[in-house]
């Protein structure tokens, strides 16, 4: 399995910087030819950045405020994202949304500042990379109100229902699948809900560093520095959907990184 892009690695995080050249060079060896490094502030999407310099062609970036954070955002937050929208490599406005499984910023101020990166991805028109927790109602109201004027958006690490796939669905989002797919414990309800969702619709990614498939054979724990997830291992992400969804694991392969092409706009030269 070749040419697979994981469309969110969290590579600015502390637990990458002291391998990660290795960490990249297992992910290309492994089928992994792209990745899409997600900044969750304005301080990590800046190393984002850097880090795309380092390895163009390899590593696209977003550029964003999780919602975490929100409690954070200021008018010069949108300036600082909108002069990081300049860089070639920044080929969407987020990790943004809402979550409200912990409330680590105030609701009122998460939608507030999720509102505001939505319009800051229609004005520069990127497609926004989004994220909700425990929100749905909340998120999909706001997303509705906004979507004619985005160019797409990503449900970056869906974990969610049947019935909120299909409300995404309806807003014609594209929604991300990560080994959250192989829990026997946790993952039976977006194992349903891939059955419903076109491939056409569908992308993949690992979360690394989070989310560690908790299926993995001993083969790939073995090449994995403590048990931390690591882009290696999406080719086990892509087999896993192909098999939920009973289509051939190439077909999975091809067509998820036709779409993160597309989504992402990586498919010419960049500088």
């Amino acid at each position: 399995m070749k040419d697979l892009i994981d469309i969110g690695v969290n590579l600015t995080g502390k637990s990458f910087q002291k391998d990660l050249n290795s960490v990249i060079e297992n992910a290309n060896l492994s089928g992994v030819s792209q990745m899409i490094v997600t900044g969750t502030n304005l301080q990590h999407s800046e190393a984002a950045i850097e880090l795309c310099e380092l390895w163009p062609q390899t590593l696209f970036s977003t550029a964003g405020v999780h919602p975490h954070h929100a409690k954070e955002w200021t008018d010069k937050s949108a300036q600082e994202i909108q002069a990081m929208a300049l860089q070639n490599c920044v080929k969407s406005v987020g990790e943004c949304g809402l979550d409200y499984n912990r409330n680590f910023s105030d609701p009122k101020d998460q939608r507030l500042c999720f509102e505001a990166q939505l319009e800051l991805a229609a004005d520069l028109k990127l497609p926004v990379f989004l994220h909700q927790r425990d929100a749905h109602d909340d998120f999909l109201a706001i997303l509705a109100r906004w979507r004619d004027q985005l160019v797409g958006g990503v449900t970056h690490c869906f974990t969610g229902t049947v019935e909120e796939a299909k409300c995404y669905l309806d807003l014609d989002l594209t929604i991300g699948v990560t080994g959250w797919l192989c829990d026997e414990r946790r993952g039976q309800s977006l194992q349903q809900a891939v059955k419903e969702i076109p491939l056409s619709n569908l992308m993949i990614e690992t979360d690394a560093p989070y989310l560690l498939p908790r299926d993995l054979p001993d083969k790939l724990l073995e090449k994995l520095h403590d048990r931390r997830n690591e882009p290696l291992v999406l080719p086990h992400v892509c087999e896993a959907l192909a098999f939920y969804k009973n289509e051939d694991p190439e077909t999975v392969a091809t067509q998820t990184s036709q779409q993160a092409r597309r989504f992402f706009n990586i498919t010419g030269e960049e500088n």
